[in-house]
């Protein structure tokens, strides 16, 4: 994107001038004065390019290269690096003044705001009984996994925290004189510490280090978001509907967290039985360490004193029941609040909470024995303490206090519990048929291998039903099989440890048949988690079947009706009274088939999930495996859920979040509430088929779609499939096989060592790559073949599409992405990749094809969007892209030098490759300046 879009970024401008001034006070002083020559050079000769692309100006850029040393070139990378942090910043902090003034100047808040979507819903006759109905199945559920996408460290992600806050508050119009000379001295501070932390980890991350970077965001920001994200929502249902409807309305606690941070084993041989309850007590450490601070807050707050109070008897009878229970240490915690009886309940409160913590953190430490019982046992019977504080102080009319920070406590502590977030476990469904047919072969002697489905699910569900699992000599099973087991001890250990909320679901990945549910829950019978007792039937754990590749969306009607027609399935699914969740991969159908299979493939899908679910009378819910790419069904939460078919939502969406896209949203409060309004309001939209009927997609539509969808399917599996060489350029024309040499992750890139096969390359790895080398082609291939192929010759064809786009939201968002993906593409830098080829004219043939393809994209989309620039409906995202631009282009001559200087260097045993350092910060840096890279 050569030339800036027409969109006045003033704000903008402004933010990045400041932070760019202090960045370039720092650089000065603090590095090597040919470093900021270098990168200015570099970005003049860039531009200059970007005119003119003339073999003579990308000789001049090149030749700036050419002399660097690496540590020179080292430097030159950071600086372009944390230039692209500011900017991230930069765009944060206007976004957030823009939200800010939208505010002070219009009660209904930003577009898609809370009280904007109530307002615009009492406005369509939406009633408060309606909303009340939605909320009643409201649940909005993100997923943390660890992804390796994200590159930034925690101490990296702390300083850029306190540089956004520092920046805020210089834009303060009241600040003046000395004290924005201090502030500026801060924030010169700040970056200069930026400046001076290696960005790029010296050690590989560990499972460990994932979890607690999953971790670092609750106290950050997720937490006090959470709290205000709910009183915004009940402030505007109270400025819409009315202070007697807010009485009304019961706002439940639809908002809740999940993870695989140490529960996801697929592929990752690092995740243990011991990680994944290692992970649990680390997040039930970080919840009640919350709980307790903001205990002291409440203590410094409701001061009453006894006389000028009258606490309710209930409160009374609580505060007796601890001193029973806590006896002569009662005594003593009360002894500084001799009058004052919120504070002695509160003293009593934490000390009990207090020894909740010290158990928790035994157990980190490995300790098994008993443990004392003034703790608090659960979530439950800490929540009904806070709520006798708040009705007592209801009674005696301080309602609006107990409405304030205790009322935000409670919320909290529905939201969280003492888990914080619900753990999912995935793993792939090869290890459960092979352990399955070690047990089965042990206890029984069967040869479960050589039965066929039918017979699998009848001894599936016999056998589920033994009473005590089945008895078998544990020595004859395999070490793969004993861990798999021991994972299913230790679900059953931990739900008693932490509480029977602390697992969400079991997801299988590669799920083909109804057998793979059936055998998760014959393993689970094995550890005590479901079962038959006195002809009932008993389930704690919940079972969700992935399908991920375009073979297997196809299947999927096959599989759940098999599934929902076991008689011992339904008995299970009843007795665990939960919904069926279903969860459908975009990441590996989309690597798999292509951007218009895939989505299309996943929309129809949906269709049939929920059709199946409706015509078996069982709830079912959706889970999203969404990456942080369009490639990977990335893209805006907000559209992304009206995006879905009509009627699939109802009230409940689960999606996961990784990498660098949990950064973005989460590392500044501020933002964090925003992502987390705008994803509910979304759910919120979506879900009003709950309410009144909604129109159902036109015939016509799904008709022109299958056909779109099939074409662009064979264009790509053409270039990824049945091209020779496609796979040399992969790995010869992206840093793939460098990418596992950056310590940003602890799952292998690819699923089996050695193995360079379009199957094994990890998803993420595959878009991660791609996008690194400017050809994001994984989220736009295909679709201008079709579009082409389609309207070939016949023009109403054209204004049918441009109709399509106007009024169907999967087909807009479908080419909005599109948009957006195209415009990170550039395949001007793309063909420096290509000629990294060994093979010349095989990097050239398959480069020729991207860029043909990209360009009948452009044309295509353009043409039905009925515009003549990309991103012209986001001119917001047009801006950003336009200020990365001139330091993404160098990044990517640079990271093309590296790569060719690392391969062919060579190196005497044992000595360091000079460039590999420098290439590896490329990595992080093009990482940062194209954000949803994975």
């Amino acid at each position: 994107m050569s030339t800036p879009p027409n969109y006045d970024d003033k704000a903008l401008q402004a933010s990045i001038k400041s932070l760019k001034a202090v960045l370039t006070k720092v650089l000065k002083s603090q590095a090597n004065p040919q470093i900021m020559v270098t990168v200015e050079q570099l970005q003049r000769q860039f531009s200059a390019l970007q005119r003119d692309g003339s073999p003579a100006k990308r000789q001049q850029l090149q030749a700036i290269l050419q002399d660097l040393p690496a540590d020179t070139l080292t430097e030159v990378i950071r600086a372009f690096s944390l230039y692209f942090s500011l900017l991230n910043i930069a765009e944060e902090a206007t976004n957030l003044r823009q939200r800010r003034r939208e505010i002070e100047s219009n009660k209904l808040f930003w577009p898609g705001s809370f009280h904007d979507t109530l307002q615009n819903w009492q406005q369509a006759g939406v009633t408060a009984s309606d909303v009340q109905t939605i909320l009643n199945d409201l649940q909005y559920l993100p997923v943390m996994t660890a992804h390796p996408t994200e590159a930034k460290r925690r101490s990296v992600r702390s300083t850029l925290r306190k540089v956004f806050l520092s920046h805020e508050l210089l834009e303060e119009q009241r600040l003046k004189g000395y004290f924005r000379e201090q502030a500026l001295e801060r924030l010169h501070s700040q970056i200069q510490l930026l400046w001076k932390t290696d960005e790029v980890r010296t050690r590989s991350m560990g499972v460990i280090d994932e979890i607690e970077a999953g971790l670092f965001y609750f106290p950050l920001s997720l937490f006090e978001a959470t709290a205000r994200m709910y009183r915004n929502f009940q402030r505007a249902l109270h400025d819409v509907y009315g202070a007697e409807a807010v009485r009304d309305i019961q706002i439940p606690n639809f908002l809740s967290f999940g993870s695989w941070i140490g529960g996801d084993r697929d592929g990752n041989p690092n995740v243990k039985p011991e990680t994944t309850a290692l992970a649990l007590r680390l997040q039930a450490r970080t919840i009640i360490q919350e709980y307790i601070r903001r205990l002291d807050l409440l203590r410094d707050q409701l001061a009453f004193s006894y006389g000028l109070c009258q606490p309710s008897p209930a409160f009374f009878a609580s505060l007796d029941s601890d001193r029973q229970l806590l006896g002569s240490v009662s005594v003593r915690l009360e002894r500084n609040y001799p009058q004052e009886p919120y504070r002695q309940k509160l003293a009593l409160m934490k000390y009990r909470l207090e020894q909740r913590l010290a158990q928790i953190e035994q157990r980190i430490d490995g300790y098994s024995g008993q443990l004392g019982n003034t703790a608090y046992l659960g979530a439950s019977q800490f929540q009904a303490d806070l709520q006798i504080i708040q009705q007592s102080l209801v009674n005696h009319g301080d309602g609006a206090i107990a409405d304030l920070e205790l009322q935000d406590l409670i919320r909290l502590v529905g939201t969280f519990g003492f888990h914080l977030m619900q753990l999912d476990v995935r793993q792939e469904s090869t290890r459960h048929s092979a352990a399955v047919a070690e047990i089965l072969k042990a206890a029984l002697g069967l040869d479960y291998e050589a039965m066929d489905e039918n017979q699998r699910l009848a001894v599936l569900a016999e056998a589920i039903g033994i009473p005590g699992g089945l008895v078998y000599d544990a020595t004859h099973l395999s070490a793969a099989t004993t861990e798999t087991l021991a994972l299913f001890g230790v679900m059953a250990d931990m739900r008693r440890e932490i509480g029977n909320d602390c697992f969400s679901k079991y997801v299988i990945s590669m799920t083909h048949a109804a057998s793979h549910i059936m055998e998760v829950l014959l393993l689970a019978a094995q550890g005590g988690l479901s079962g038959r007792i006195s002809g009932r039937w008993f389930c704690h754990i919940g079972v969700s079947p992935l399908f991920e590749t375009i073979n297997d969306l196809s299947h999927i009607d096959s599989v759940l009706r098999t599934l929902f027609a076991q008689p011992v399935y339904r008995a299970l699914l009843q007795a665990s009274g939960q919904r069926q969740e279903i969860m459908l991969g975009y990441s590996d159908s989309c690597k798999d088939g292509g951007i218009l299979a895939s989505a299309w493939g996943l929309y129809r899908a949906q269709q049939q999930v929920m059709a199946i679910a409706d015509a078996e009378g069982i709830p079912c819910r959706l889970f999203h495996g969404r990456g942080g790419t369009v490639g990977r069904g990335g893209g805006p939460t907000h559209q992304a859920i009206l995006a879905q078919p009509p009627a699939t939502v109802r009230g409940q969406i689960k999606f996961t979040e990784q990498g660098e896209v949990l950064f973005y949203r989460y590392n500044n409060m501020e933002t964090a509430m925003y992502e987390l309004t705008m994803g509910i309001t979304g759910l919120l939209k979506a879900s009003l088929s709950l309410v009144r009927p909604v129109p159902e997609d036109r015939p016509e539509d799904l008709a022109l779609m299958t056909e779109l969808a099939d074409i662009g399917e064979r264009r790509y599996r053409l270039l990824t499939e049945q091209t020779p060489g496609f796979l040399d350029y992969f790995y010869e024309a992206t840093p793939v096989s460098e990418l596992g040499l950056l310590n940003i992750g602890s799952r292998p890139s690819h699923r089996k060592k050695q193995d360079r096969s379009k199957n094994s390359v990890r998803a993420i790895a595959w878009v991660f790559s791609w996008a690194q080398s400017r050809q994001t082609f994984p989220a736009w291939y295909g679709i201008g073949s079709s579009l082409e192929s389609w309207c070939a010759g016949k023009p109403e064809r054209l204004q049918a599409l441009r109709e399509l786009y106007q009024h169907w939201p999967f087909f807009r968002n479908l080419l909005s992405n599109a948009q957006m993906a195209l415009s990170k593409s550039d395949m001007n830098i793309s063909k420096e990749y290509a000629a990294l080829c060994v093979d010349e004219q095989v990097g050239k043939w398959i480069h020729g094809m991207i860029e043909s393809e990209y360009h009948r994209c452009v044309e295509w989309i353009l043409e039905i969007a009925n515009t003549d620039r990309l991103l012209a409906d986001n001119p917001e995202l047009a801006v950003s892209l336009y200020h990365r631009n001139n330091y993404l282009g160098p990044l990517n001559y640079i990271q093309a030098s590296l790569l060719k200087a690392v391969r062919s260097e060579t190196l005497a045993e044992g000595e360091e490759n000079p460039w590999l350092k420098p290439l590896l910060r490329t990595i992080n840096a093009i990482a940062a300046g194209m954000r949803n890279t994975g």
